[in-house]
């Protein structure tokens, strides 16, 4: 696998966790990178958290291990897209 695909893994997973984050926050998302953070600038809580792992295990047909998934892995859309792409 070269960069390339993985970029374009990563923006696939991307665009998932955008949709994911929609119908979790039950809001049209228009502004959102990789750079944007889940809990300071869309405000997520735990709660929100988990429900976003779940759906986003159901999107991509995947499990989360939650005993790899690390605080800094839920900083931004871009470091949950690379832990995920990472699980696959």
């Amino acid at each position: 696998m070269n960069a390339t695909t993985v970029e374009t893994g990563n923006e696939q997973i991307v665009s998932v966790i955008v949709t994911a984050l929609e119908e979790v926050l039950r809001q049209e998302l228009t502004d959102i990178t990789v750079e944007t953070r889940l809990f300071d600038d869309l405000n997520l809580d735990s709660t929100s958290v988990l429900a976003l792992l779940m759906t986003l295990e159901d999107a991509l047909d995947t499990q989360v291990d939650p005993e790899s998934l690390e605080q800094a892995h839920l900083e931004s859309v871009g470091s949950l897209a690379a832990f995920l792409a990472e699980s696959r």
